[in-house]
């Protein structure tokens, strides 16, 4: 006779286990009084809200403690919950000496659904997956700024690149060379795995990437030289700094220095406390006289670039033996 197999539903019931799976689940547990609106809780929940165990608490009590935004928005969907038909959930912070949690609480409403005046439900604590969402809202937004950032300058870029070239080839080649320099640029920034540091690169990686095109153009080998001292610049300062270093590279390409195969470019810094100088020096090139006309596109793009969002100040010296530009650059918003 085959043995009796005994139904697993008496182990399913049992206090002990029922215990246990709680604590699996990591909830806690609470009744609520609605006429005296005293609260009781398991000890898990003691914990979870940082209260000593045993201590008599009203649901006032536990108000003490959620985060004054939340407040308001939690008495009042408590107070609601008899009203609600079926079962309700709301999230909210709590504030824990300084650390800050995020707790669901989850019942059954209805009036009907009382025993003895008393309501039933969890504390759940979902700290971990409220910051995991505004994590994925702070990329998601993050993303979103730097796409249309991106859309602005290669605009930008385009309306430029057009007026200042005879032909489609060669405002091809040109708005080539300025989104690549882009590019270069994003990439010296871009965030590494586990890096725990907001992205920043050094000033002298950055111009020698953002100037490599032009020094590798057959006779022009060898004639750029760049000497800086060691400082960061920000995620946010680099894609301004690029533009500013290939616009002034591109006019020193079609009419400076670099347009010669004798022509060569410095490109020197120093940093204090007031300012970041950095000098661009061009010798060797066509004799250089200032410009009859107003500053071009590119000019007033560089010139806003720095007065605007560096916070700094450009002068040209149009020197006869060559262009010497001093850029003086606010250190926090290079860092930045």
């Amino acid at each position: 006779m085959p043995a009796k197999v005994e139904s697993p539903t008496p182990l399913l019931w049992d206090p002990d286990n029922l215990v246990r799976a709680v604590q699996a689940a990591g909830v806690t547990l609470w009744s609520w009084n609605v006429d005296t609106d005293a609260l009781t809780m398991d000890d898990r929940a003691y914990d979870l809200w940082g209260i000593p165990h045993a201590t008599d608490v009203s649901f006032e009590d536990l108000s003490a403690h959620i985060h004054p935004a939340d407040r308001d928005r939690v008495r009042a969907a408590f107070n609601a919950t008899r009203a609600i038909v079926g079962p309700y959930e709301i999230d909210f912070r709590i504030i824990i000496g300084d650390e800050l949690k995020w707790i669901s609480a989850r019942g059954q409403g209805d009036d009907a659904g009382i025993v003895k005046r008393i309501m039933f439900g969890i504390f759940l604590d979902v700290t971990g997956r409220k910051q995991a969402e505004e994590g994925r809202e702070l990329l998601a937004g993050e993303m979103s700024h730097r796409v249309k950032n991106l859309l602005a300058i290669a605009s930008g870029l385009a309306v430029i690149t057009s007026r200042s070239t005879q032909t489609t080839a060669e405002m091809a080649e040109e708005l080539t060379l300025r989104l690549t320099a882009l590019g270069r640029a994003h990439d010296l920034v871009r965030p590494v795995p586990g890096q725990t540091m907001a992205a920043s690169a050094l000033l002298g990686d950055l111009l020698t990437v953002l100037l490599a095109p032009y020094d590798d153009l057959g006779a022009f080998s060898g004639r750029i030289r760049v000497s800086v001292p060691r400082m960061s610049v920000g995620d946010s300062a680099t894609t301004i700094f690029a533009l500013i270093v290939h616009e002034l590279a591109t006019n020193s390409l079609k009419y400076g220095a670099l347009s010669v195969d004798t022509g060569t470019l410095d490109v020197a810094c120093s940093a204090h406390d007031q300012a970041v100088t950095i000098v661009w020096t061009e010798r060797g090139g066509p004799k250089v006289k200032a410009p009859e006309d107003k500053a071009g596109y590119g000019s007033k793009l560089v010139e806003r670039s720095v007065k605007g969002h560096l916070r700094g100040s450009i002068d040209y010296d149009w020197a006869e033996s060559g262009l010497v530009i001093t850029l003086k650059i606010s250190p926090e918003r290079l860092a930045a």
